[in-house]
């Protein structure tokens, strides 16, 4: 969904002519959980109702089948299920984006017709992972894939789980193809983040929950987050804050989030796993993991509650 540029606000000034190619995905993007029933079968409806919720607590966009969305456990014709049924739920309401990433160039490529075909409006393409290949042939995978299609990418780079970095300097140089016009950044590398903001129209998002006011404060487009999930409107109001100029009451909401953030981002579970338990624990629609992930005990799962419930009532 391409949107045009948005109105002056005290964080972000009104696009200048050369910034007008960028896409607008929207400041507040979820990393959506993948739904799935009991016997572990997508749950097509669960994610129409999900989608739904998120988008009316504060969510401009969604983000599919990423790390969040199991993507390494959905097949392609789930994949693009997922986007056709959550293009229904939300209609023009929220931007779509659909990670199609793989280790398999050709299998990427045909990810993001696919995705294209089934409604989405941009595409998440993390770095080649496994394989390890050198900063030249990431660079090849990335303009090949944006060649190969005619929405726009949103590259993520997640060193942690590829095993390889898309480096500072290969991002400056992809930024100059017109069908790359984003970044979620999971580097931890905010001396980076800030020059290819400098020297670069790139809209930059925080992939990391604990990073969302951070790179925000230095110039960052918003995030793409695991968290919102449980807390849609709680993030979205940092953000609000901030742009409002009450850059005191953002840092509170931020730092009144941090313990949440921890337990669903840093408790030793992969933060589908207990972003999962927590929106199970909430009533709202998410089922199982897929294995070889393994579900959250009883007691990690009423931790989360109890967080949440401290979030909300503070």
């Amino acid at each position: 969904m391409t949107t045009p540029p948005p109105a002056s606000t005290p964080h972000h000034p009104a696009r200048t002519p050369h910034l007008t190619r960028t896409p607008d995905f929207g400041r507040t993007l979820c990393a959506m959980v993948t739904p799935f029933s009991r016997s572990g079968a997508l749950d097509l409806d669960g994610a129409q109702r999900l989608a739904a919720h998120l988008v009316a607590n504060g969510c401009d966009g969604l983000v599919l089948s990423g790390t969040t969305g199991e993507s390494p456990t959905t097949t392609d014709a789930e994949k693009s299920a997922l986007i056709a049924a959550v293009r229904e739920a939300v209609a023009d309401r929220a931007s779509i984006v659909a990670g199609v990433g793989t280790p398999d160039t050709r299998h990427t490529a045909e990810l993001a017709r696919e995705a294209e075909k089934a409604g989405a409006d941009g595409l998440l393409v993390v770095a080649p992972y496994y394989s390890r290949p050198p900063q030249d042939a990431i660079e090849a995978h990335f303009r090949e894939i944006a060649d190969a299609t005619g929405l726009p990418l949103m590259l993520y780079d997640i060193p942690a789980r590829t095993g390889t970095r898309i480096e500072p300097e290969t991002l400056l140089r992809l930024a100059d193809h017109p069908g790359i016009v984003a970044v979620k950044d999971c580097s931890n590398d905010f001396l980076a983040a800030q020059k290819i903001l400098a020297r670069t129209d790139l809209a930059y998002y925080a992939g990391c929950d604990e990073h969302n006011l951070a790179l925000y404060a230095v110039g960052g487009t918003g995030y793409v987050s695991t968290v919102a999930n449980v807390v849609p409107n709680h993030l979205r109001a940092v953000l609000d804050a901030f742009d409002a100029g009450d850059t005191a009451q953002a840092a509170r909401l931020q730092q009144r989030a941090t313990p949440l953030i921890e337990a669903i981002m840093s408790a030793g579970l992969p933060g589908t796993v207990t972003a999962k338990a927590l929106l199970t624990a909430l009533d709202l629609p998410a089922g199982p993991v897929r294995a070889p992930l393994r579900p959250a005990d009883r007691a990690t799962a009423d931790g989360l509650l109890s967080l949440h419930g401290d979030l909300l009532n503070r």
